[in-house]
């Protein structure tokens, strides 16, 4: 199979690269080798997936992750661990936490017995703490704060 991302060093990625070895983070420094093993330029060796996978005990999907993000991204990005990017912001702020620990304390509305999640979600939407919110969101909030 051919590959897709073509991973070719200039001199200053390779040596930047080399250094890290010696002296960067734990995964900077295996993310530098791996790409330094993968490196098709005239100074690299070229290795395969397969081989850089085996030799670092990980998946050739992490390899071929690397590579992509390297060719895509840059250098910077490639060292960086790969799930960077899946950081959301959190749907409740303090206050909208406080008012909803206040509300499970509150007697539940009319032909209730007691407050659902999904209730809760939706009654903090109708007050406008925020424009919306899940189940889980309510449930993932109330967990931690017990």
């Amino acid at each position: 199979m051919n590959k897709k991302y073509i991973v070719e060093l200039t001199t200053e990625e390779r040596s930047r690269l080399q250094t890290l070895v010696g002296k960067g983070l734990s995964h900077q420094r295996k993310h530098a080798q791996m790409l330094l093993k993968a490196d098709q330029g005239p100074e690299g060796p070229g290795w395969k997936d397969s081989e850089i996978a085996e030799a670092f005990e990980c998946h050739p999907t992490t390899v071929e992750n690397l590579r992509r993000r390297l060719v895509e991204q840059g250098l910077e990005a490639a060292l960086e661990h790969g799930n960077r990017g899946s950081y959301r912001a959190r749907k409740l702020d303090g206050k909208a936490e406080a008012y909803l620990i206040a509300l499970t304390r509150m007697e539940p509305p009319e032909g209730r017995s007691r407050w659902g999640v999904r209730l809760l979600a939706d009654q903090m939407v109708a007050q406008g703490y925020v424009g919306s919110c899940s189940h889980m969101t309510v449930q993932r909030t109330l967990k931690k704060s017990t």
